[in-house]
């Protein structure tokens, strides 16, 4: 499953972390894979599941 990358950005810039998700911006790429990037993202406390697109109706 992937991700993009400016939905982790987001979550990281809410929460005032600026430096990370700069970082975060220079180094991944546009689309994260959740099960590569899955020790990254559980380093950041940055939930896959809660950053999925869910399908509309």
């Amino acid at each position: 499953m992937k991700i993009a990358r400016h939905r982790i950005i987001d979550v990281l810039r809410a929460r005032g972390q600026h430096v990370r998700a700069d970082w975060i911006r220079r180094e991944l790429p546009d689309e994260v894979d959740v099960v590569k990037h899955a020790g990254l993202l559980a380093t950041l406390h940055v939930d896959p599941a809660e950053l999925t697109e869910t399908p509309t109706p």
